[in-house]
């Protein structure tokens, strides 16, 4: 098979899979308190991800992220891990999941027998409170319960935190330095305009290239030339011993290495995260006999791939776009 190449040359070996839109949390930057998701019978069975990722997996994809959502609140998500994790070592090197972490302590070992290395936990602050308004949840002892579970599974951990400058900005050192403390790497990122929610996003915008220039006032900090597929640009910090990363969609364009495509739980395929272009492979793969039909419209899908995304900070009164980060996947 031909591998994924879009019309700027850039290869696609990242399939990020959302297995749900549904979430046991009501993030504040993510969703309305009262979100409405999708009714079951729209969403992909576990069979067809499956089907769908193994023809992205003959394409090159070499890495399979599962996202919601929250992932784990999908019915029967570690028996398609594991009929997934028949590729690895046959094209695809890693199967990495992104969670919440409110039900990882529950998970973590079965994660780890299906063949899961590494995950990402979402964790905007290590104050009950301040979670507890961030999240709409009271569940910060659920999440560091779950991560403590992963560590002793022997899940390497990375620590995902949205900044936010009235909630968790004045924390975010600490959060650095207790992640840095676990052994873990964190990587901040920038609030992004994605979905209507209950409030305002230019009152919460948090730019991380002033955080990072605050930093240096206080730490030592040497870039690095480090990726993990993903848009983070990282550092280390020096008086940590830590890696300390930045996504920053509306400070700086992370596009021009991006090797990544969108698989949603109603199997739409998302060329860009910040784009509503995409193309509906729901219907090809339940209408098709064979495989070259499902081929041909993942190549079509590819084709139409934009440059780069279309994030403004003076747009984030209105969203970018419709859909919510829970669609999409995180």
């Amino acid at each position: 098979m031909n591998p994924l190449i879009d019309p700027f040359g850039r290869a696609i070996t990242y399939l990020r899979v959302s297995v749900t839109d549904r979430c046991d949390l009501r993030c504040v930057y993510c969703m309305s308190e009262r979100m409405r998701f999708l009714p079951r019978a729209e969403l992909l069975t576990l069979e067809e991800l499956d089907r769908l990722c193994a023809v992205f997996v003959a394409r090159g994809v070499r890495r399979l992220r599962f996202t919601g959502g929250e992932p784990l609140v999908r019915r029967g998500f570690l028996d398609l891990l594991h009929n997934v994790g028949r590729h690895l070592g046959r094209g695809l090197d890693e199967i990495t999941v992104t969670t919440n972490g409110v039900q990882l302590a529950e998970f973590a070992e079965p994660l780890f027998a299906a063949g899961v290395r590494r995950v990402n936990v979402s964790l905007d602050s290590l104050d009950p409170t301040t979670f507890a308004r961030i999240a709409r949840r009271d569940r910060l002892s659920q999440v560091l319960d779950g991560i403590a579970a992963a560590q002793r599974a022997g899940l390497r951990i990375k620590i995902n935190t949205v900044a936010l400058k009235h909630d968790n900005a004045h924390e975010i050192p600490d959060l650095v330095k207790w992640a840095h403390g676990q052994g873990f790497d964190i990587t901040l990122i920038e609030t992004m305009p994605l979905g209507e929610i209950d409030e305002d996003r230019t009152d919460q915008f948090l730019s991380l290239t002033r955080v990072r220039e605050d930093m240096t006032s206080y730490w030592r900090l040497t870039d690095l030339p480090d990726r993990t597929g993903g848009p983070a640009r990282y550092v280390r910090v020096e008086d940590t011993g830590g890696r300390l990363g930045f996504i920053t969609p509306l400070t700086h364009n992370f596009c021009e290495g991006c090797s990544r495509v969108r698989l949603t739980c109603a199997g739409r395929l998302y060329l860009c995260l910040g784009h509503e272009t995409s193309v509906d492979l729901r219907a090809p793969l339940r209408e098709a006999a064979d495989e070259e039909t499902l081929h041909a419209a993942i190549d079509a899908a590819i084709a139409l791939r934009p440059k780069g995304h279309d994030f403004q900070i003076e747009r984030l009164k209105t969203p970018a776009t419709v859909r919510h980060m829970s669609v999409t996947g995180g």
